[in-house]
């Protein structure tokens, strides 16, 4: 098998790639997303609190 076959996919390489891109994403955006809503909240809070 060849390295160009394994990225083709077999003609299916757009939805693989395509999926596999749209799923990083998620995962990215569920580890970045509540820590800049923390980092917010903390900053919220301490401006509450003066």
């Amino acid at each position: 098998m060849s390295l160009e076959a394994f990225f083709a996919m077999g003609g299916y390489a757009f939805y693989v790639w395509t999926s596999y891109g749209v799923t990083l994403c998620v995962l990215l955006a569920n580890i970045i997303i509540p820590i800049v809503q923390r980092k917010q909240f903390f900053r919220q809070s301490l401006k509450r609190k003066r």
